[in-house]
């Protein structure tokens, strides 16, 4: 049985009509059209799929939509600032933290819980917030700096 939900998405209200089975990633990628949020192992393992939800940094795919009634989410969509991209954003790019690309939402939006929480981050904690992230191509080094920089820099 379908139920009404809903929820805040990047600063924008919705209410939507949801099955219960259906997970918040597919309703953000294919009902809200948020592209952003990748679809990787559908198994919360491999961080691509990763939202801040409430604050927290959550694997989307493992949380059902009607779980996410009365939340707000912040997607990758959402991190532009009013000058353009956010200093995370900023600070992968300067850094070469993005190599094909499939791993950054999830690893921006990882790294925006952790200094959204503590701004200071050494390189252990920094390491820990994203081990639930996994990337190929990069070897994590630039990631962690990237990180280093933009907890340097205030939004």
């Amino acid at each position: 049985m379908q139920q009404i939900i809903k929820l805040t998405v990047n600063d924008e209200e919705y209410e939507l009509t949801v099955e219960p089975n259906r997970t918040l990633l597919d309703l953000l990628r294919y009902d809200l059209c948020l592209t952003g949020t990748k679809k990787g192992c559908d198994e919360g393992d491999c961080g691509a799929c990763t939202i801040i939800m409430d604050g927290k940094a959550v694997s989307s795919c493992l949380v059902l939509a009607v779980r996410a009634n009365g939340k707000k989410i912040l997607t990758i969509e959402g991190m532009e600032t009013k000058d353009g991209l956010h200093p995370i954003q900023q600070a992968f790019v300067k850094n070469g933290a993005i190599q094909c690309g499939f791993c950054t939402p999830g690893m921006i939006l990882s790294a925006k819980a952790l200094l959204d929480r503590n701004s200071h981050p050494d390189e252990q904690e920094i390491r820990t917030a994203i081990s639930g992230n996994l990337c190929r191509c990069t070897g994590y080094q630039k990631i962690v700096e990237a990180i280093e920089e933009a907890s340097d820099v205030k939004p």
